[in-house]
């Protein structure tokens, strides 16, 4: 059991408590998700489709940032393309959030039913065999909530690392969505204590590193060719716990569902820890592009990705 399921502070919690604007936020959410869940994982997920075209146009959050990553990931892309491509991802996002917020509500079988295709399962049960916990990275492509949530209705303990979110109620709602799951929730600040005791109870633990990171936990590695700063936690944890590493990716299928991939990361050891840890991210990252690249309109483009590069990086090179 965890710490934070063994004690009875909430999840967020704060000195002066949630402020007006908060529980406004929030009751505008519950109120939402009340009424998608009336509509089905299917019908749910339509409305976010049509969110996300919103958000795209006419809103236009983000929306210059997702073409020119676009643009620079897939530079034989037409204009046409590129522009389809930036929908699709508002498309997907709108759909993964909804999805989702519904999906905390539902039961294990109604995961189950969401995932119509695996490729690679016994990856993870081979990994599972070594005895020594499994170190799941991921990144922000499909639906990665549900993957997460995939790998626990089948009977897997699993963990995941979780930043906090600015409004406390929103942020212990998705603490209780999350664990309701079977999800064992790790917040960032406490992954240096508490994820050695994760991987030591044989738990799968769930990584998100494709999101721009600062300080000495980070490295830079290619991404679609560019300089991008990459966590470097997994392959910390990896080498130093012996734990194997795999990537997970939860892609939507044309029909709506999904299919969940598990692919090895390789993890070699040549004496040379640093050199060692960042192999392993270049590896996973390497991995998280060729599955954008199968769907690239499920990628969470709207995140500066390429924000931070080292100081020498050439100008074509730089951010777009």
């Amino acid at each position: 059991m965890s710490d934070r399921a063994a004690s009875p502070v909430p999840a967020t919690a704060t000195k002066s408590g949630p402020t007006l604007t908060d529980r406004a936020q929030f009751a505008a959410i519950r109120g939402l998700v009340g009424a998608l869940r009336l509509l089905g994982w299917r019908g749910a997920s339509a409305v976010g489709r049509w969110l996300g075209r919103i958000a795209y146009a006419p809103v236009g959050i983000r929306r210059r940032i997702v073409e020119r990553h676009v643009a620079a990931a897939f530079p034989a892309y037409s204009p046409a393309e590129v522009q389809g491509c930036a929908v699709g991802a508002y498309e997907s996002i709108g759909r993964t959030f909804i999805e989702t917020a519904v999906l905390g509500g539902g039961s294990t079988q109604q995961v189950l039913d969401a995932v119509r295709e695996t490729e690679g399962w016994d990856v993870l049960q081979d990994a599972l065999a070594k005895g020594k916990g499994v170190i799941a990275v991921g990144g922000h492509i499909g639906n990665w909530e549900l993957a997460a949530a995939y790998v626990a209705a089948r009977g897997v303990p699993m963990a995941a690392i979780a930043r906090r979110m600015a409004n406390p109620l929103f942020d212990q709602y998705v603490f209780d969505t999350r664990t309701s799951l079977g999800i064992e929730i790790i917040h960032d600040s406490a992954a240096i204590r508490r994820v050695p005791r994760a991987l030591g109870e044989g738990k799968v633990v769930g990584f998100l590193c494709d999101q721009d990171a600062l300080g000495l936990a980070s490295t830079f590695v290619p991404f679609f060719g560019r300089p991008a700063r990459t966590p470097r936690g997994p392959g910390v944890f990896a080498l130093r716990l012996g734990a194997p590493v795999i990537f997970i990716t939860c892609a939507r299928r044309p029909d709506g569902y999904y299919r969940v991939s598990f692919t090895p990361v390789p993890v070699v050891e040549t004496g040379d820890r640093e050199h060692d840890v960042d192999e392993i991210v270049r590896a996973f990252t390497r991995q998280l592009e060729a599955d954008i690249r199968r769907t690239p309109a499920q990628y969470f483009w709207h995140h500066r990705r390429w924000k931070r590069q080292p100081p020498d990086t050439p100008a074509h090179l730089r951010e777009p």
